[in-house]
Parts: C-alpha cells; sequence; structure tokens
C-alpha cells in the first residue's frame, strides 16, 4: 500500500478538522504529533536515551525498564540462541549484585519472580521488566536503577552461571518444541526466502546452547549491549527530578562505544505474485489457512505525524468491521472455517522493516479448501466492495466508546500500561501524545473520514503481488496436502471467483421494547459489610452495594445463589456436564448471538449467566452511561433466554472436530489422565467422548437452564465501583425487583462433590512423541481444618515449595524451565487439601526429578521451611493485599464470598497473615503427609517402557 493514501487522506481531513484540533499547522503539510509533557524524556552523552512518569496508580510502586534495540537478529549462524541466553543469565549475576542477588533482593521487597521481575527476547528487542516494586524509599529506587545499569553493560557472564543455566533452556525449548510449533516453523521459514528472520526464532539451536565458549557469549554482549541501543523506562509513585539526576550519575560510567558495530534492521524482500508455503507434523493440531499482503512499513516520520494516528485507527476499524464478518461465518451451520480474523502488524508477526495485511483461519482437519476459499471470496469482496455503512457506524461507535473510556480514566491508568507504551515508543517509533490529545483528534476526525476512504484503504492493502499463503497442519495419512504451487493455483482460481456485496441485514428493534413492570426497594440496610449498603427487594432479592472511585467509569456486578448442576436428577447428569458451555449459544429476546453483538454497538455492557455444581451465577459490568443497558441484558438473561438448535450444532460440529484433532497431540491426552487418578470413576472430571457429544439433548439443556434461572429467588446481587445510589435506585427496582421470584428453589446437594481418591495410585503411561519429553504430576492430598488461618498457612506452603523447585529442579539440575506448585485447602467439600505439582523435562531425568521432589518436600516436613523464603513469601503476600485494597474485583470478590458463604476474608487477614510462623505450615504439611495419599502421573516417550 503507498503511503502517499494516507498523507493525502490527512492532509484532505485536515481541512476539515482544523477549527476543531487548534494546534494544526496551516502549511499543507502533515503535522508531527506532540510528545505528552507529563513524560520526561532525555538522553545521555553515551547515547543511552530514558523516559520518567510519575503515576500514582497504584501508589508506593513504581515499573523499571530497561529496554534494547537488540534481539536474535543480531546473532550470527553459530551464535543462534545467545540473545535468548544472555537474557537469562542477566538474572545469575551482575556486578553490585552476585549469584541471584537480584532476585534475592527484590523478594525482600514483596517482588515476585515472573510476575514481577522478568525480561523477553524478540527478534529486534530484548527488554527486561522489574514490575510492581514498592518504592516508599529512594534506596529502593536507587537500587532498581542500578539493577537496571548493571543490566546495561555489567552482567557477570560467569563459566558456572553459564553451564548451570544450558539444562534450563533446553528444557524451555523441549516444552516449545510441540507439533504446532514444529508445522509453523517450516512454513514460517519459507515464508521469509532465505532472509536471515525466517532462521532467527529466538529460542535458537539447542547445539549452540549445549555447545558455545563462555567468550563468544561475553563477545556478544560487549558488542551488541550498548547505551546508545538502549533506553530506561521509569514509571510509578517517584519524583522524576530525583529519578534523572540518579540516572545520570549511575549510567555517566556506562562508555560510549567506540567504533560500534552498525545496527541494521534486515530488509525484507518484496515479490511478484504468490508465494505458498506448507508446514505439517504428526502431533500438530488443527489446521490453519493464512493470506499475507505485504506492504512498506511507514516511514518514522510519517509514523510519528497525525498520519500515523489516523492509520492506526482506519485499521482498527477495519480489522474490527472484518471480525464482525467472519464472525457471522462461523456462527453459521457447515461453516467453512471453525474460526477467523484479519490485522494489520509486522509480516509473519515478527519483521520490523515489512508490514502485512493478514487473514487466517482455522480450519477443520482435511477441509482446508473449504476455509481457503471462503477466505478468498470474503477478501475479494472486500477489495471489489469494501465494507457497507452499518459496519462502519458499528465500527467507529465501539471505538469511540472504548476510546472514551479511556480518557475517563485517564487519571485512573496504571503504571503498566505507561511503561509498556513508552518501551514500544522506543523500540519501534510512532507517537505517544497522551490519551487527551488522542480523544480530542479522533473524536473530532472520525466523522470526517468517509466510507470511501476507508473502502480505499482496504482496496489498496489487497494487491496482486507481495502475497503470502500459508497452511498448516497434522500429517496424517487420511489428510492431503497440496504441493506449494497446486497450492498457489487454489489461491488465484478463488480470487476469479464472483462475489456479491454484503447485503447489511440489521434489526432496528431495540433490546427492550417495554420495561417491566417495577417493584420496590422494601428495606435499606447501611450498615452493610466493609462499607456496603444491602437493599431488600420486594421480590425477597437482595443488593449489596459498595461504591468505589478506583476507577472513574467502571461498575462490575455479581448474582448468585445456592443451586447449581447438583440439583439435577442422575437422568440429566450428560446434560449437567455440557450446560456451563451450551446455555448462552442463542442470544436473548428475539436476537440471537451475532444480531445481539450489533445492537449492543456502542456500549460497554455485558451480562453473562454461568453455573456450577453447587451455584448458578451471573456477572455484569458496564460503565455509568450503559447502566440502564447492563440491566436490561441481567433482566431478559432471567426472563427471556433465546434456545438457538443451530447455534448447538454448529457448537457441536466443532466440538466434535475438536476431539478428532486432539488425537495427534501427545500431551492432549494429560488432563484426563490426572482427572481419572484423582477423582476415580467421576465422569465430570473428564472430557467429553464422541458418543457423548451426540447423544446431548439441547431441548433439555435449555428447560435446564430455566429451572434454575428463571425464578430469581434466593439471589443476591453486588454492585461494586463509581455508583450513584440515587441513579442505581430506579434501575434495581425496575430489573430487579421485578424479576419473577415465586417458587421454592431447591438448594444445593453438596454430597455430589467429587471425592479425592485415597491411599496411593502410581499411573506411568507412554505416548509416541516427536520430541521426547516427560510430564511429571505428584499430588499429595487429605482431610485438614479449614479456617482463614490455615488456609494462608498452606498457601505459604505452596509458595515456599515453589521456590525450592526452583533453585533445585529448574537451577541446580537444569531439569526443567519450570515447576508448577497448586495448593487448596477448600471449604467444600469441608477440609478437602491437595498440594501438587507438575512439570516438563527430559524423559530420561524424569524419574530422577521427581525422587529429588519428593525428597525436598519431606525435608520441609522434617526440617521446616526455611526462614527468608517464608518471609520473601509474607512480603508478597502483604504487598499484594496493600494493592487489591484498590480493586473493584477484590471487593466484589469478597462481598460476595461474605454474603453468600458467610465467610470475612478481609477483616483479620492482615494480623493472621502476620502472626503466622513457619511452624505452622510444616505442621500442616506433616498433617497431610500422615495420612498417606500420594498420587503419581507420569506421561513419558514410548520407546521408554
Amino acid at each position: 500500500m503507498t503511503q502517499s493514501f494516507f498523507r493525502r487522506l490527512a492532509l484532505g481531513v485536515m481541512a476539515t478538522v482544523s477549527t476543531a484540533i487548534t494546534i494544526y499547522a496551516q502549511e499543507p503539510q502533515v503535522p508531527a504529533l506532540p510528545i505528552d509533557t507529563a513524560v520526561r524524556i532525555g538522553k545521555l552523552d553515551n547515547g543511552l536515551t530514558y523516559f520518567i512518569r510519575r503515576n500514582k496508580l497504584p501508589e508506593g510502586r513504581a515499573h523499571f525498564y530497561i529496554s534494547q534495540k537488540v534481539g536474535s537478529m543480531q546473532e550470527e549462524e553459530s551464535q543462534r540462541g545467545l540473545a535468548h541466553f544472555l537474557e537469562h543469565i542477566a538474572f545469575n549475576g551482575t556486578k553490585h549484585f552476585p549469584g541471584k542477588g537480584i532476585i534475592n533482593y527484590l523478594e525482600t521487597l514483596g517482588a515476585n519472580f515472573g510476575s514481577d521481575i522478568n525480561a523477553y527476547t524478540g527478534f529486534d528487542e530484548t527488554v527486561y521488566t522489574l514490575m510492581n516494586i514498592p518504592v516508599s524509599r529512594q534506596s529502593t529506587v536507587d537500587s532498581c536503577l542500578l539493577i537496571l545499569h548493571d543490566w546495561s553493560n555489567s552482567i557477570s557472564l560467569e563459566d558456572k552461571e553459564i553451564d548451570d543455566e544450558r539444562g534450563v533452556i533446553q528444557e524451555e525449548w523441549r516444552s516449545r518444541d510441540n507439533g504446532n510449533f514444529r508445522a509453523m516453523m517450516k512454513a514460517f521459514t519459507d515464508a521469509f526466502q532465505g532472509n536471515k528472520y525466517g532462521s532467527r526464532m529466538p529460542i535458537g539451536l539447542m547445539d549452540v546452547v549445549r555447545n558455545f565458549k563462555y567468550q563468544e557469549l561475553r563477545d556478544y554482549y560487549k558488542k551488541w549491549y550498548r547505551p546508545d541501543l538502549q533506553g530506561l523506562i521509569i514509571v510509578g509513585d517517584v519524583d522524576p527530578v530525583q529519578v534523572e539526576a540518579t540516572i545520570k550519575r549511575l549510567f555517566a560510567d556506562v562508555p560510549k562505544p567506540v567504533n560500534p558495530a552498525e545496527r541494521v534492521y534486515v530488509p525484507v524482500e518484496d515479490h511478484t505474485g504468490v508465494l505458498a508455503v506448507i508446514g505439517t507434523d504428526k502431533e500438530a493440531v488443527g489446521t490453519r489457512i493464512s493470506v499475507e499482503f505485504k506492504t512498506d512499513v511507514m516511514p518514522a516520520e510519517l509514523k510519528a505525524s497525525q498520519v500515523g494516528l489516523m492509520t492506526d485507527y482506519i485499521y482498527s476499524l477495519i480489522s474490527s468491521m472484518i471480525r464482525e464478518r467472519f464472525l457471522d461465518i462461523t456462527k453459521k451451520p457447515n461453516a467453512p472455517f471453525r474460526s477467523a480474523s484479519a490485522y494489520f502488524n509486522e509480516f509473519q508477526g515478527v519483521a520490523r522493516t515489512k508490514d502485512a495485511l493478514t487473514f487466517e483461519a482455522v480450519a477443520n482437519d482435511g477441509k482446508y479448501q473449504d476455509a481457503l476459499k471462503r477466505l478468498v471470496m470474503e477478501i475479494e469482496r472486500l477489495s471489489q466492495f469494501g465494507f457497507n455503512k452499518g459496519e462502519y457506524e458499528r465500527a467507529k461507535k465501539d471505538y469511540l466508546v472504548a476510546l472514551k473510556k479511556a480518557y475517563t480514566e485517564r487519571d485512573k491508568r496504571k503504571n503498566e500500561d505507561y511503561a509498556e507504551e513508552y518501551s514500544q515508543y522506543f523500540l519501534r517509533g510512532g507517537y505517544i501524545p497522551g490519551i487527551e490529545f488522542e480523544y480530542q483528534f479522533i473524536t473530532a476526525l472520525a466523522d470526517q473520514i468517509p466510507l470511501e476512504a476507508v473502502n480505499q484503504a482496504i482496496k489498496e492493502a489487497i494487491t496482486q503481488n507481495n502475497i503470502v499463503v500459508s497452511l498448516t497442519g497434522p500429517d496424517k495419512a487420511d489428510i492431503k496436502y497440496p504441493t506449494t504451487e497446486a497450492l498457489k493455483n487454489e489461491f488465484n482460481s478463488y480470487r476469479a471467483l464472483k462475489v456479491e456485496a454484503l447485503k447489511e441485514e440489521v434489526s432496528n428493534v431495540p433490546l427492550m421494547a417495554k420495561k417491566p413492570k417495577a417493584g420496590k426497594i422494601v428495606k435499606v440496610d447501611k450498615a452493610g459489610k466493609y462499607g456496603s449498603t444491602v437493599w431488600t427487594l420486594s421480590n425477597g432479592v437482595k443488593v449489596i452495594i459498595k461504591p468505589t472511585d478506583f476507577k472513574e467509569d467502571e461498575i462490575q456486578v455479581s448474582g448468585m445463589r445456592q443451586g447449581g448442576t447438583s440439583t439435577f436428577a442422575k437422568k440429566d447428569e450428560l446434560e449437567a456436564r455440557a450446560i456451563g458451555a451450551v446455555m448462552n449459544l442463542g442470544g436473548l429476546a428475539s436476537f440471537d448471538e451475532n444480531q445481539l453483538e450489533k445492537v449492543l454497538s456502542g456500549r460497554l455492557a455485558s451480562a453473562a449467566p454461568s453455573i456450577s455444581l453447587t451455584s448458578e451465577a451471573i456477572s455484569a459490568n458496564s460503565t455509568k452511561e450503559d447502566l440502564e443497558t447492563m440491566f436490561q441484558l441481567i433482566y431478559l438473561n432471567f426472563t427471556q433466554k433465546r434456545a438457538d438448535k443451530q447455534a448447538f450444532e454448529v457448537w457441536k460440529e466443532n466440538a466434535l472436530n475438536s476431539l478428532k484433532m486432539k488425537e495427534a497431540n501427545p500431551m492432549s491426552s494429560v488432563s484426563d489422565s490426572i482427572g481419572k487418578a484423582i477423582y476415580p470413576g467421576d465422569k465430570r472430571q473428564q472430557s467429553f467422548t464422541e458418543a457423548e457429544y451426540k447423544a446431548l439433548n439441547y431441548e433439555r439443556i435449555m428447560q435446564m437452564y430455566k429451572e434454575r434461572f428463571s425464578n430469581a429467588n434466593g439471589f443476591q446481587f453486588v454492585f461494586v465501583g463509581n455508583i450513584d445510589e440515587a441513579k442505581l435506585r430506579p434501575l434495581v427496582e425496575t430489573y430487579l425487583a421485578s424479576l419473577p421470584a415465586t417458587k421454592v428453589v431447591s438448594k444445593a446437594d453438596f454430597s455430589k462433590l467429587p471425592v479425592m481418591r485415597k491411599g496411593n495410585y502410581v499411573n506411568h503411561y507412554y505416548k509416541k512423541q516427536e520430541t521426547p519429553m516427560g510430564l511429571v504430576f505428584d499430588m499429595y492430598s487429605g482431610k485438614l481444618e479449614v479456617n482463614m488461618r490455615n488456609r494462608l498457612a498452606f498457601n505459604i506452603l505452596a509458595e515456599v515449595l515453589d521456590q525450592v523447585y526452583m533453585d533445585v529442579i529448574r537451577e541446580r539440575e537444569g531439569g526443567t524451565y519450570g515447576a508448577q506448585v497448586g495448593s487448596e485447602l477448600a471449604y467444600e467439600p469441608k477440609g478437602d487439601a491437595s498440594l501438587s505439582v507438575v512439570f516438563q523435562t527430559d524423559p530420561t531425568k524424569a524419574e530422577h526429578l521427581n525422587k529429588i521432589a519428593q525428597e525436598e518436600l519431606q525435608k520441609l516436613a522434617k526440617d521446616g521451611l526455611d526462614r527468608t523464603k517464608f518471609d520473601k513469601v509474607i512480603l508478597n503476600m502483604e504487598k499484594q493485599y496493600n494493592t487489591n485494597q484498590k480493586e473493584n474485583s477484590y471487593w466484589l470478590r469478597h462481598l460476595v464470598n461474605y454474603y453468600y458463604h458467610g465467610r470475612d476474608g478481609v477483616t483479620d487477614y492482615l494480623s493472621t497473615l502476620k502472626s503466622i510462623k513457619p511452624e505452622d505450615s510444616q505442621k500442616l504439611l506433616q498433617q497431610l503427609l500422615e495420612q498417606k495419599n500420594y498420587i503419581e502421573v507420569m506421561l513419558l516417550p514410548e520407546g521408554q517402557k
């Protein structure tokens, strides 16, 4: 696509909106966008760039990033994997933080490795992130900046640490090297036609990872980690002036590179016509088709101008409108694809020097032709006829309402939003004018861009050359794939098919034509829990309200009642297993699911019922402006749930196809194997079989839905957010107090809760695998006394065990990329307790590592919890508690917990947490192990029997 189109469009639109956007220049040039004045940007003499912004959400916290314009594309062939390896080893010792000093220090602040302390490596970038760091002390800010300084040019790169990390990275590769990845890589490599991008996946080559010499990594580090390619991003509750002074002082000793290697962004070549690529693998799950139209990247100066912002706006509308079309297609019987989407992005999602308009679809296995044909026909429909007025107006409304919400919430924006925005700006260029400018600019611009201009944009994007058609899927005997030449010819033949313009079919019927007869609020209790107010309605329904100012324009709702699928008879067991997935397929009132989405365009409101074994619920949210729409959706879910047999048949067809597709993946059996191990004989813990899908009775499912939801007796609705009670009252009386609530509703049958296996159970099973991998799952279970104190102590135990396994299984043994520890101490079934670990590894090490996992657990029971690890967990939990105090979702969850379960999880939380000692967690572990309930499940390669 030519950039001149957008330049011309911008200049044309400017003349119309210049009175609204007062900063526009008068000369016939496209003005550059301003830079948000709230961010302090500077560059040191050595070339280091920094971005600093004060932001107090959350209070007393800050994010610290160092973003580097360096990635796997800087590797030579013999270095493949070094960029990613370097990112790993940066956490294993620096000048001022030897060994695990960085992680150990940050964990003493309550930070958590993984969620708060992390990094990633891409093709053209490497980014290190310290997030949600408490910064009440200036010394903490200084220390975090010192960590960034060390990452910049003082990583230790010690021999032993390098050798210890080789195994970890090999296990990361093993965990990713599945059938879908291998099939994708074949197509990905061919799509680049020998270009360097096609052979620089950041994970690298394991032969390089195992064998590179220490000095090679040090040379790579010295060559590429340098200040002219680095940017610091500090956002949070900090003093920008002081942070800037510290940066200048700390980073002054980082030398400016002398005769540095040129940082080249590798060009991606154009090509004539169509390039077809195919990738298959025996373990791939699902058939995927993509069509990419390559285009030049926008020049940096245009990307930073109003052209860049306007282009992104138009591209967003186009993607949204195509998504709507594809959704309509997938909801019909015998749909040619299971899902589809379109978007503008970097070519193949990675190339910094070539963009693309990408269409992609997931097909049923063996049906790629159906998917490709329809995908190409839709592309041609767009190219020839563009979009219609209704589509355009809906897309505009959706975009503008989301933009308005972002503008309204501008003072409530969190650190990570700014940090990510500035990091991407440094790495990719573009614009950061601030939401105030973007809101003003786009709202003034939106109605000045005619539909014809948007249609011209999509037509220019769909070209005759520079096209890449990709097909990936499972390598099965019963699935035939074309040659690349045949695939290319198929694509071209489909482009020649005749298509017609899409006919607009939109109902102007309102969501609710008539309001229900209102009920009344008959009782008000202003002394509700956690500062809430409780209204009792004339139909017996209760409403609990907690106004907050954590968000300017957010209201969250949860309605819940005891009952659930446990109330159904045994004859309905099959339908009870499926009801949660099926009951929402049909839409509401006279609107099917797609029509409902169109009716709701331009409104930020939703409501969705759900059902569990022991309860039914409805979750909803809205802005203040769309509050009544949310209430109407709640009301209709109770009174006019729409059945749609056709939608059910589409769902069942997709489910049956998914069942067939997952057979190729050896990992697909793991969930069922673990479920059978824990809950023997309980079909509710198993996947559906083909026969079970075919036997489902949709009419009975919808009848069961009505049995649970047509009567609101016993429901309690919790509202949390920026609520005006005076405006809420009439809506509650109209839509909730009017709900039918006359019949006595059966209570949940807790005797139907699943029962865990007792005793020892070991199951080692074997599957054929292309990349040999072992999966280990261990679980210890039993009964423990359940209360807040024990639940916290048990959770602490799991977090400490997670650290132990990180130290021993990952770091010392190099045996896994990560071991996940899970724990539960349940109120229902009362006192059910479980402690589990799962990890993937080299199958030849599985038995050895499993033995180590068991030994480390026994050590905790015998010797107790390490005090340092214990204290770190307490700090992290306290930090999370403090963060949660200003989250609407936290208060919603705990108000539901109190009014539904009668449990107070807030009042004594901190005092209870601080009173817990390592011995408390140790005692619970001892009690659990004494009951001698142990489950071990291992998946191993077929040849290892």
